[in-house]
């Protein structure tokens, strides 16, 4: 990559930024990248020389009860979550880029609130609120909770996208004899999409991530993935906890990859719209 800059001065600033910018990453990066060769060690400990290559502890993930109960958790757990997520998290998007109303700022902040509050309280508080209703322990609560964790994200991205919406092509299919359910199924939710669907990917991570408030609402039967691998590292150190973190960082990696092309579908769609 070739310096814009032409005086000694800006190329050794432009330089010395980049290269600062590139050890930050590292550093950020590199404890994530240290655990991937450990999963295929061959050896019973995670340190490092490696003993040799093996994919003995990817069985293991694959053929454990524990571990494939805690992923069946995770795969009914986050999808569930998600959706709810997306449904309230669009329909709050929607009304408070829309609606003009006194106190619309103090709702916003309650609504985005539990992306800021401590984790910690919020499974504290969820614990208490849920327990007496014999939601503790269950599916229905933990699936409640994510989806309440996941609906500041989608609100937030489906409010950005609402920003540079043409609410002209709304008026003008309702010129058109389309009802506000038709206009908004076949006009808004199509441009908004992206949108959405970002949101949706966000809060799908939330809950899949999430160990806190599972500590709190859910049962041996409802361990998750990140609780599973929570009560291994306190319990019994073992490899195999490398091999699932190195199969969600995979995860991970394709949640962004399919993040940044929504980005790039939703600013094309953004630029063909009609003024």
């Amino acid at each position: 990559m070739l310096s814009p800059y032409k005086s000694p001065i800006e190329r050794a600033w432009f330089w010395t930024h980049r290269s600062l910018c590139a050890l930050v990453l590292l550093f950020l990066i590199l404890p994530v990248l240290v655990i991937i060769p450990l999963s295929f060690n061959s050896g019973s400990f995670l340190v490092y020389p490696l003993q040799g290559f093996s994919l003995r502890w990817y069985e293991d993930f694959f053929t454990s009860a524990e571990w494939m109960r805690s992923l069946k958790n995770s795969l009914i757990i986050a999808p569930a979550a998600t959706l709810l997520a997306m449904l309230f998290g669009t329909l709050a998007a929607i009304g408070l880029t829309r609606g003009e109303f006194r106190g619309k700022a103090l709702v916003m902040s309650l609504v985005i609130s539990p992306m800021v509050a401590p984790v910690v309280i919020v499974g504290v508080a969820s614990y208490l609120f849920f327990a007496p209703m014999g939601l503790g322990n269950s599916y229905l609560g933990l699936i409640l909770v994510h989806a309440v964790l996941g609906v500041p994200f989608v609100i937030i991205t489906v409010s950005a996208t609402l920003q540079g919406f043409n609410y002209n092509l709304v008026r003008a299919a309702a010129s058109l004899g389309a009802s506000p359910l038709t206009a908004f199924r076949r006009v808004t939710l199509p441009l908004i999409a992206p949108g959405v669907i970002s949101g949706a990917l966000f809060a799908f991570a939330t809950s899949f991530d999430e160990v806190v408030v599972t500590l709190f609402l859910a049962g041996p039967e409802q361990a998750t993935l990140p609780r599973q691998m929570f009560s291994g590292i306190r319990e019994n150190l073992s490899p195999t906890i490398a091999a699932a973190a190195t199969l969600l960082i995979g995860f991970s990696i394709l949640l962004l990859l399919t993040l940044e092309w929504l980005r790039g579908r939703s600013e094309k769609l953004r630029t063909q719209q009609p003024s």
